[in-house]
């Protein structure tokens, strides 16, 4: 079954939308990678300044390739066009992992 990772970060409210427009300029920057399956950036509601990264993949091994290689080079390069790195958003991070052991979708003609 797949793998979850979850990235915890924690984003003061100042920078929240620099966060989320971050995120947003890089949309494709992982859809190509392989064993890649799903993305998803959730904001906090209400009571917390906890954004979560969802991602999912096919096994430890694609996500671990995909840290070496492409996610690596793109947080340890400048930004575009040679502008030098930009200060992180989140002031805190942590990456939990989660192995899928049940799944459910919604079923056919179901509205």
């Amino acid at each position: 079954m797949s793998v979850v990772k979850i990235n915890v970060l924690t984003v003061p409210a100042e920078q929240r939308e620099v966060l989320e427009q971050r995120f947003a300029s890089r949309a494709g920057a992982v859809e190509n990678s392989d064993g890649f399956e799903w993305f998803e950036l959730l904001r906090p509601v209400e009571g917390t300044d906890t954004y979560l990264v969802y991602t999912r993949w096919r096994s430890e091994e694609d996500f671990q390739a995909w840290m070496e290689g492409p996610m690596k080079a793109a947080h340890q390069g400048g930004g575009a066009d040679g502008a030098p790195k930009q200060k992180p958003a989140a002031a805190g991070s942590t990456l939990w992992t989660f192995e899928v052991v049940q799944q459910a979708g919604p079923k056919d003609g179901d509205a």
